[in-house]
């Protein structure tokens, strides 16, 4: 009798199993699979095992386990160096093949090229599937005279021309064998520091808040996903991050739907291949300057000072405030604030773009390397941006997005008493009205940190 074909499916970011081209092709090729997730060491090394994003994956993991097992199966959880985990696990299975679907950071690259080697050198293969955490992959679309695009709007132009391939049915049947072993599925419980208000994870949770979005708020996305009270933005950024979520399966289901909202949501969705192609050819952008400004940022005791106030959303402008205390609840914040409470540490305060990009990737869920990095360059003046000294005006970015301080009221309590439009600008109430908020002045003038911005910015050239 034959012994039966078994192929290891090694999940990554992308913990689903609807569209999933990696374990489509091994259940093709297999009769047995063994869906693997490695809780790899060095990721935890490497500060990116934060604790809200740790959370999310246990959620993501016991969701991925509880589909397979309504099929058959079970994932198999291993911990350690993901080279020698993969190795094990393919030696106990006998397996021929392991499936994986590409990733395009320098961390992940190197990663890929270990594991392939160490396959080959036992007569196993890699077998690497593009388009699973992207709707189009890096390097697919590139310019004539460079290896990527650098500007978005002609690559959101090819990208939207671009051929995307059909999203693949959910598997039916998934038969695990029995002498894989692997070990408990870690729990959301048992992680601490987590944000109280971060949401659920996993596919289920996911594809639940694709059908309410659907439903309430993609036809107004294009007009509301500015306002900062409404709450109206898709939040499906976690889900995208971790892969529970299918990009190409989005693109293709907004684009059925149609409408002005769904095409203001696929261009979101074209930004982050358009960051993701940038740093597949730029890893280095990851820490270092896209385009160098030679920035001589703010250091000292000043500095740090201002750095922490606006950690701590005490900076003295509440809807700098505001998000960045929505940031330690949720660990989640709103785009538009995302851009302000950046905008203002690298050009208000004038402090390196990389200071902010580390706490932001501490504390965000959705805390992806390329799209992370690469906005708080764009918006550093940095990066890709074509305009790279623009400022924008916290006050007047408050007036335009939150009229009437509702988001300012929900997450500032010392404001909730003053009405707009002063609760915008509260330094200007009078000297014992201010006092008693107990909420701090602002650390400095905008006039005066904008002037000290294009001063460093002209000197430097």
């Amino acid at each position: 009798m034959t012994a039966p074909r078994v192929s290891v499916v090694l999940f990554t970011s992308d913990l689903r199993l609807h569209d999933h081209p990696p374990l489509c092709a091994a259940l093709a090729a297999a009769d047995e699979i063994v869906p693997l997730f490695v809780r790899d060491r060095a990721v935890e090394a490497a500060g990116f095992a934060t604790p809200n994003r740790t959370a999310f994956l246990a959620d993501c993991l016991a969701d991925l386990d509880a589909s397979l097992r309504e099929r058959g199966g079970r994932l198999v959880v291993r911990s350690g160096d993901l080279v020698a985990q993969v190795r094990a696990v393919a030696a106990e299975a006998d397996a021929g093949e392991v499936h994986l679907a590409a990733a395009h950071s320098a961390f992940a690259t190197r990663r890929e090229d270990r594991l392939r080697r160490a396959l080959e050198s036992e007569g196993r293969r890699l077998v690497v599937h593009d388009a699973v955490t992207v709707a189009v992959p890096p390097g697919e679309l590139t310019p004539a005279a460079s290896d990527h695009f650098a500007v978005f709007t002609p690559y959101h132009r090819h990208w939207a021309r671009a051929r995307l391939r059909a999203p693949l049915a959910t598997p039916r049947r998934v038969r695990v064998p029995d002498r894989v072993r692997g070990e408990p599925l870690p729990a959301r419980a048992d992680v601490t520091g987590v944000s109280p208000a971060l949401p659920a994870g996993g596919e289920c949770a996911g594809r639940a808040r694709v059908r309410a979005y659907w439903r309430a708020g993609l036809d107004a996305y294009d007009d509301t996903r500015d306002d900062l009270a409404a709450d109206a933005t898709s939040r499906l950024s976690a889900h995208l991050h971790f892969g529970t979520l299918s990009p190409v399966e989005l693109v293709h289901r907004a684009r059925r739907h149609g409408g002005p909202g769904a095409e203001a949501l696929v261009r979101q969705l074209a930004w982050r291949d358009f960051h993701l192609q940038v740093l597949a050819a730029r890893p280095d952008a990851a820490r270092a300057d896209y385009r160098a400004k030679d920035d001589r940022w703010r250091t000292g005791s000043a500095a740090r000072a201002d750095a922490e106030a606006w950690r701590q959303g005490r900076t003295g402008y509440p809807v700098i405030d505001a998000a960045m205390r929505q940031l330690r609840h949720e660990g989640w914040m709103h785009n538009r604030a995302r851009l302000l409470t950046a905008c203002f540490l690298t050009k208000t305060l004038y402090v390196d773009w990389r200071i902010g990009a580390a706490h932001f990737l501490y504390w965000l869920v959705d805390g992806d390397i390329a799209s992370n990095q690469l906005n708080w360059q764009w918006v550093a003046g940095t990066g890709t941006d074509t305009r790279p000294n623009r400022v924008l005006n916290p006050v007047a970015q408050a007036r335009r997005h939150d009229p009437d301080g509702s988001y300012v009221h929900r997450w500032v309590p010392e404001l909730r008493g003053v009405a707009a439009p002063a609760v915008h600008e509260p330094w200007k109430l009078p000297g014992a009205e201010r006092a008693a908020l107990g909420y701090p002045d602002p650390v400095v003038g905008l006039a005066e940190g904008l002037d000290r911005f294009r001063r460093a910015r002209e000197r430097r050239g």
